[in-house]
């Protein structure tokens, strides 16, 4: 697709090397809501122009079939452009709106892994955000104590950070989910940087729940 004179200024002004995210945040400031440039500029196929797309789409106009072809597009990156991606359209746009969450909530068994981790992520989420009443935590707790070892990595990473959350601001499901942790020794040996909490459920509980009582 041929860009539009507006859009072919934008990208030009998107260099993959120097352009950084709070860049692209000032430029989406500056256009505020534009969906069908952020097409356009999603058309590129590139990382940051995609980025730039997320956040000047027009949330009204997302809808599953929308959001499906958004998911196959994204699927061709490569994998960590894939997290990054899927991640920023939920924190921009998927959040922002009752009727696109209550699909959200539909994508436990959905056949993309990317909108799996989107619903996973979206469970860790209510509950970091201090929302802990939810009904479904058991269900989620035997859903993750049976999937979680043969889940797509994407998802799996989401879904023991759901855990994380769970074991971290709910006493009551606190040993279960450090039970999961040492049962399946998913992330055990992970090596993170200084001062990064791991992932590997007894330490990221242990760590975070220390900071709650400090």
């Amino acid at each position: 697709m041929k860009l539009s004179l507006t859009a072919q200024k934008i990208y030009s002004g998107i260099d993959k090397e120097t352009t950084k995210l709070g860049d692209l945040r000032k430029i989406a400031k500056q256009i505020n809501k534009d969906h069908d440039l952020a097409m356009e500029l999603w058309t590129t196929a590139e990382f940051l122009p995609r980025q730039l797309a997320i956040l000047i789409m027009d949330k009204k106009r997302l809808n599953q079939e929308v959001i499906d072809q958004l998911d196959d597009d994204i699927q061709k990156h490569e994998l960590d452009e894939q997290n990054q991606l899927i991640d920023w359209l939920m924190a921009n746009q998927l959040m922002k709106d009752k009727r696109i969450i209550s699909l959200v909530e539909s994508w436990r068994n959905i056949n993309s892994k990317l909108q799996r981790r989107v619903f996973w992520y979206y469970q860790a989420r209510l509950r970091w955000m201090g929302k802990t009443n939810q009904t479904n935590t058991e269900e989620l707790l035997d859903l993750i104590e049976k999937n979680l070892i043969k889940e797509e990595p994407q998802v799996q990473w989401a879904m023991n950070y759901t855990a994380g959350q769970i074991g971290k601001w709910q006493e009551k499901y606190r040993d279960r989910c450090i039970s999961i942790g040492e049962e399946t020794g998913l992330y055990k040996d992970e090596i993170v940087a200084k001062n990064c909490v791991p992932s590997y459920l007894p330490e990221f509980i242990r760590i975070e729940v220390a900071k709650l009582n400090k």
